[in-house]
C-alpha cells in the first residue's frame, strides 16, 4: 500500500493563518503601522474598524480600503473612545481582536529640558489611551468565541533604554507591563494578550524621529540614520507590513496558546 499523501491531505495538514470574519478594531489605523495592520486583516477576510484623530486621513484610508470603516476621535479622550465603542457595537455587535496601536513619538531632549505638557501628552496618548479602550472593549472580548485577544503596540524602546526620548520609552516599557498583567488577569476568561515591539519602521515618522535626534545630538541626518542602522544586526529598518504579518499570526488560531509574550520585530536591534 502506498504511503504517499494526496494533495487534499497535505493541504489539510498545512497550518494556515485564518482570520476570516474576525471582528477587529485597530486604534490609529489610518496611517503607518496601524494602516498596514488594518489593510492586512481586510485582505485576509476580517471585518475591520479603525480610529484616527485626523478626519481627512481617516476618510482617505476608508476610501482606499474597501470594506473598512472608521471613527474620528482622539484615543486619549474617554468621550471619543466611547463614540468608537458605540460605532463598533453597532457594526459588529461584538469584538474578537483589539489592536491598541495609538501612539506618538513624544518630545526629544534631555530630561530636565522637557515640558510638563509634552510629557503629559505622551503619557495620555501612548498609555492612558490603552486603558480607555480596554475599559470599553474587554467586556466584548470576553464574550467572543473566536479566540479573542489584545495586541498592545510597544516598541524596541520598551526593552532598551532610549536616551533623549525618556517619555516615549517610559510609556513603551509600561505597555509591556500592562500586557503581561492583562495576560494573567484575562487568561482565565479566555482572552489572550501580547505585545509587539517594532524597531525603526521605515517611513516619514521615523525620518522625523531621526531628524529630531540628530538635532539634539548635533549631527547630520545621514550620520544619525547610519548610527541607527549600525545598531541593527540586519542593518535595515523594518517595514510596517512586517509588523502586520506578526499581528495576523497572533490573532489566528495558530497562536491560540501564545499569551503574555513580548515579541520584537526589529531586525535584532542591539542597543537604542
Amino acid at each position: 500500500m502506498s504511503s504517499m499523501l494526496t494533495m487534499p491531505e497535505i493541504e489539510a495538514r498545512n497550518p494556515e493563518i485564518d482570520v476570516r470574519n474576525l471582528c477587529v478594531l485597530v486604534t490609529a489605523g489610518a496611517s503607518g503601522i496601524g494602516r498596514a495592520i488594518a489593510e492586512s486583516f481586510v485582505a485576509a477576510g476580517a471585518k475591520v474598524h479603525v480610529t484616527d484623530v485626523v478626519e481627512s486621513t481617516l476618510a482617505a484610508t476608508i476610501n482606499a480600503v474597501p470594506g473598512l470603516t472608521g471613527t474620528v476621535g482622539d484615543a486619549s479622550r474617554a468621550d471619543d473612545v466611547h463614540r468608537v465603542f458605540v460605532d463598533v457595537s453597532a457594526r459588529f455587535g461584538g469584538l474578537d481582536l483589539l489592536v491598541n496601536n495609538a501612539g506618538i513619538a513624544g518630545p526629544t531632549g534631555r530630561v530636565d529640558e522637557l515640558t510638563a505638557a509634552d510629557v503629559d501628552k505622551t503619557i495620555d496618548v501612548n498609555l492612558k489611551s490603552q486603558f480607555y479602550f480596554l475599559e470599553r472593549f474587554v467586556p466584548l472580548l470576553t464574550d467572543s468565541k473566536r479566540n479573542p485577544s489584545i495586541i498592545g503596540m510597544s516598541s524596541v524602546a520598551g526593552r532598551l533604554g532610549y536616551g533623549f526620548r525618556t517619555p516615549y520609552s517610559a510609556t513603551k516599557w509600561a505597555i509591556v507591563g500592562l500586557i503581561k498583567s492583562l495576560a494573567i488577569e484575562l487568561g482565565p476568561l479566555g482572552v489572550r494578550a501580547n505585545a509587539i515591539l517594532p524597531g525603526g519602521v521605515q517611513g516619514p515618522r521615523m525620518d522625523r524621529v531621526i531628524a529630531a535626534r540628530a538635532e539634539a545630538m548635533g549631527v547630520t541626518f545621514e550620520e544619525m540614520r547610519n548610527e541607527y542602522l549600525r545598531k541593527i544586526s540586519l542593518r535595515r529598518m523594518v517595514e510596517a507590513k512586517d509588523v502586520a504579518n506578526l499581528a495576523l499570526f497572533l490573532a489566528s488560531d495558530l497562536a491560540r496558546n501564545i499569551s503574555g509574550q513580548v515579541i520584537s520585530v526589529d531586525g535584532n536591534t542591539e542597543t537604542a
